[in-house]
């Protein structure tokens, strides 16, 4: 007879789970993790980024006149620049809060401000992203009609190190996507159909 009740409980949690009731323990934890682990991932990706971009800089002599590409002269990628270490440094206090969060028990309210601080940092996160990758093209391959030169086939290393930095940006932004789903998922089944 016990394997058949065990069964059945089984069955219940499974439709329990669907219809977004309170999760287990084991559940809650795991998503905990999986919360801290991703803050850590955006704050490890948006650290990388901003070392690529502070230590990239080429210098190329054409006509006997030297130029130099550095990041801090471009306005979108210092915006870029103070997104990222925005993030990275709202990520690791994030962390503390969801650690807190975990020993504590989560209430909506708790939750709700989570969310909004996943959803600000996310929508600052591909601010950044967005307009380092408006430059970057035009960089790379210039505007025809405006008369804007690509430079990349000059200052090519820097340009590659530019984009290496856009791409820890930009999986920075999917983590707090993916933080934001979460969260979202987390308050919506606090409040309950």
């Amino acid at each position: 007879m016990e394997p058949e009740g065990a069964r059945d409980k089984a069955s219940f949690m499974l439709q329990a789970k669907s219809l977004g009731l309170p999760m287990s323990n084991s559940s809650e934890r795991s998503s905990y993790m999986a919360q801290i682990m991703l803050r850590i991932f955006a704050a490890a990706f948006t650290l990388a980024a901003i070392c690529v971009m502070t230590t990239s800089s080429q210098s190329v002599v054409v006509l006997g006149f030297t130029f130099k590409a550095h990041y801090s002269y471009s306005s979108a990628m210092r915006f870029l620049l103070a997104t990222n270490a925005i993030v990275c440094a709202f990520s690791m206090l994030s962390v503390i809060f969801v650690y807190c969060l975990s020993r504590s028990g989560s209430d909506l309210k708790k939750c709700f401000y989570l969310f909004l601080h996943d959803m600000v940092i996310m929508v600052l996160a591909i601010s950044g992203c967005a307009a380092a990758t408006a430059v970057g093209y035009i960089s790379r391959y210039g505007e025809e009609k405006m008369s804007w030169m690509a430079i990349c086939n000059r200052v090519g290393k820097f340009c590659n190190e530019m984009t290496i930095s856009m791409v820890l940006s930009y999986l920075a932004f999917f983590s707090y996507f993916a933080l934001a789903v979460m969260s979202s998922n987390k308050v919506m089944y606090q409040v309950g159909p």
